[in-house]
């Protein structure tokens, strides 16, 4: 079967090469008929598992179609070529052709598809590279953005954020929180910015940047109904026991159901908080029912509401 499919596939590459001849009577190349076979050769080289000449035709293919100017069919058989680099799992190299039919895309007048390219291309760098899939998330962001998709470019921007958090690069992550920010409002979406201000200012804190934080804090208090809710609630008082340097208050803030169903990164960030110099403050002793002091503290009850003194 395997050389049934390899046999057809040196068949439709021979028949492309002739579709690119020129005689006397044929003037141009016939770049469209050439094309359906190298695709067709790419596909049966694929059924073979012969994956580096199936990748190797679709390259062809893109070229036909790039000379026959018809840059949107050139795109697709370039991300073509591109799956088969990641089915051999050379990412780096699959990636590069991804990105070069986003830009095919956006020269095609199609720049949604070249967007939903390049989210693609973020995923599978997601495993390898987080740095480059950080920059193929921006660069969809900024495609969508150019378009006014103002939902969709968020949405990329956000996953750009939560990579820069994963690696540490917390300046960078501000920045790009910030993004979000100003399009959720944009958008009116004024729920989501309180917990883009949330997630701003636990990477401030990681930063040991007190003031960059509290500005964040600040710069909120204009969003309609941030003031009176839960979300700035919190944060006043985290900010407050990081200054007072008072570990225990940070650690029962962040550990709030408001911190702990925060997306995943952010949580973590939230868990591992720690104030610069701090101590923990000893606990007192607590009055046994005996009359004695428990050296640990009593344990709340069964009965008792665990979120009793507030969310935060």
């Amino acid at each position: 079967m395997a050389a049934e499919k390899i046999n057809q596939a040196h068949e439709h590459l021979a028949n492309a090469e002739k579709h690119l001849k020129t005689s006397f009577l044929k003037w141009r190349p016939d770049y469209d008929s050439a094309a359906a076979e190298y695709s067709k050769a790419a596909v049966a080289f694929k059924n073979a598992r012969m994956l580096e000449e199936a990748k190797q035709a679709y390259l062809l293919e893109a070229d036909a179609h790039t000379n026959n100017k018809t840059l949107f069919h050139a795109a697709k058989a370039l991300e073509q070529a591109g799956m088969m680099l990641k089915e051999l799992g050379r990412l780096s190299e699959a990636v590069t052709l991804i990105e070069r039919s986003s830009l095919m895309y956006v020269e095609n007048g199609t720049p949604d598809t070249a967007a939903l390219a390049l989210d693609r291309a973020g995923r599978l760098m997601e495993s390898e590279d987080l740095a480059k899939a950080v920059d193929l998330y921006q660069q969809a962001a900024g495609v969508f953005e150019n378009e006014e998709r103002l939902r969709q470019a968020v949405e990329m921007q956000g996953k750009a954020s939560r990579l820069l958090v994963r690696q540490h690069r917390f300046e960078e992550a501000a920045a790009s929180i910030q993004k979000e920010k100003n399009i959720y409002r944009e958008i009116e979406n004024y729920p989501t910015c309180f917990k883009k201000t949330i997630a701003q200012v636990l990477v401030h804190l990681h930063r040991n940047d007190f003031v960059a934080a509290d500005k964040s804090i600040r710069e909120s208090y204009s969003l309609p109904g941030f003031s009176s809710s839960e979300d700035c609630v919190c944060l006043e008082r985290l900010l407050q026991a990081f200054d007072q340097q008072d570990e225990d208050t940070v650690h029962q803030v962040t550990t709030a159901p408001l911190f702990k169903y925060m997306d995943n990164d952010y949580a973590k960030l939230a868990l591992s908080l720690r104030v610069p110099g701090a101590a923990k403050k000893k606990k007192l002793p607590v009055e046994s029912s005996e009359g004695g002091a428990s050296a640990g503290g009593a344990e709340p009850g069964e009965d008792e509401d665990e979120y009793a003194g507030g969310l935060c």
